[in-house]
């Protein structure tokens, strides 16, 4: 235990140290007529990444009990040795991923969770480590487990995950250009400069870690476009300075709908339906925003 939170100690340190000189490289150019850089919203995302690392050394975890289940159950048990078997546990972890992503922008009880990451109004490298404090309340990891109920242990599991969070760093920028061929198999810092804009021609768009590959076969990826401007942050924007606004106003703002809900389809609605949705249909989900722009979604992948 010890030996792991050095590790992430060390690797922590190093992710904000790179996120600093970006920090400095950019506030330089602001100052020298570039774009705008608002230092509040790292001073964010480190008071996120403080208290997340807090609650993670707390035995309160939704996936823990279910994953010790699986395992018990689990169908077989996986040598984690050779190059094959690594490959396909991690386009298995990565299959899992994308799934998990796509929940927690479609499924408002996890979006709740993770608009705290999508809440910075400007995308750089400390993006990445604002996560949130509540995905291990949410059973977000629960995503992962038929991986072991098929027979990875536990820790393989967390492991190749942490992996993938880390290699998902350096997407978060603007400055890094398209990358040609790469861009149809990876996940690039163009690819998630789409997932990151709140324009209506790319919500809901490349939920992939480290691949773009599942995007594609099940058509939520989204190129990014010279003609469509990336905009950062929340359709309705965050503001406030306050890390316990950004960390828990979507959770307030489900709670009050909750409460306002009369009827148990209406609660199960606010729970499981996309962020926007209203029980009487007016809402702001993202089929509904491009209904109102006019835009397909078949528009929007195709970039037209």
């Amino acid at each position: 235990m010890a030996h792991t939170f050095k590790l992430a100690f060390v690797v922590s340190s190093v992710l904000i140290g790179l996120s600093l000189v970006e920090a400095v490289v950019l506030g330089w150019r602001a100052r020298r007529g570039g774009a705008p850089f608002a230092w509040y919203e790292m001073g964010i995302s480190l008071v996120d990444m403080a208290g997340r690392r807090l609650i993670e050394r707390l035995p309160i975890s939704l996936a823990a009990p279910v994953f010790a289940i699986a395992w018990h159950y689990r169908i077989y048990t996986v040598p984690v040795r050779g190059a094959l078997t690594l490959l396909l546990l991690f386009l298995g972890q990565e299959f899992c991923y994308y799934w998990y992503h796509r929940a927690a922008h479609r499924v408002r009880f996890f979006w709740a969770s993770h608009a705290v990451h999508h809440s910075p109004n400007q995308l750089t490298l400390s993006t990445a480590y604002r996560l949130g404090w509540t995905g291990k309340l949410t059973g977000s990891g629960l995503f992962f487990t038929p991986l072991v109920w098929f027979g990875v242990q536990p820790h393989v599991v967390l492991a190749m995950l942490s992996f993938n969070l880390l290699y998902q760093f350096w997407v978060h920028n603007t400055w890094t250009p398209r990358l040609g061929w790469l861009e149809y198999v990876f996940n690039t810092p163009s690819a998630h400069r789409v997932h990151h804009a709140s324009n209506v021609e790319y919500l809901d768009a490349n939920y992939g870690g480290v691949l773009v590959i599942f995007d594609r076969l099940f058509g939520t990826y989204v190129a990014e476009r010279d003609d469509v401007p990336c905009r950062y942050g929340l359709v309705t924007p965050t503001h406030s300075r306050n890390p316990l606004v950004v960390e828990f106003e979507h959770w307030a703002s489900l709670g009050r709908d909750l409460l306002a809900a009369r009827t148990l389809s209406a609660v199960l609605g606010h729970l499981f339906r996309p962020p926007g949705w209203r029980a009487d249909g007016g809402g702001e989900t993202t089929e509904e925003l491009r209904s109102r722009a006019g835009l397909l979604r078949s528009q929007s992948i195709a970039g037209k």
